[in-house]
């Protein structure tokens, strides 16, 4: 029992104590926080790589239809619905 009370009463245990829970729980950059931080680093990091793919996927289609003008018309009727001026457009909704 003696032992243990003058364990506990150290002064440099209390303080190493004390500052441990002030860093973990008190401190303005505290562990709660970097977890938090850590985690939206990481959603970041997953929406960098997933918006890169969609660039390199948008430049190769780019490059695509600069190059032919068959894939330009097909893009602009899909997606403009554009249309010759002898040809009748039918919209069909789903």
């Amino acid at each position: 029992m003696k032992k243990t009370v003058k364990i506990l009463s150290n002064k440099f245990l209390l303080t190493s104590i004390l500052f441990v829970v002030w860093m973990v729980y008190f401190d303005q950059n505290d562990w709660l926080l970097q977890r938090q931080r850590r985690k939206e680093l990481q959603s970041t990091r997953d929406d960098i790589g997933y918006l890169t793919k969609e660039i390199n996927k948008m430049e190769n289609e780019q490059s695509e239809l600069a190059k032919d003008p068959r894939k330009l018309e097909q893009y602009a009727r899909e997606n403009f619905r554009m249309k010759k001026d002898n040809e009748d457009l039918y919209l069909i909704s789903h």
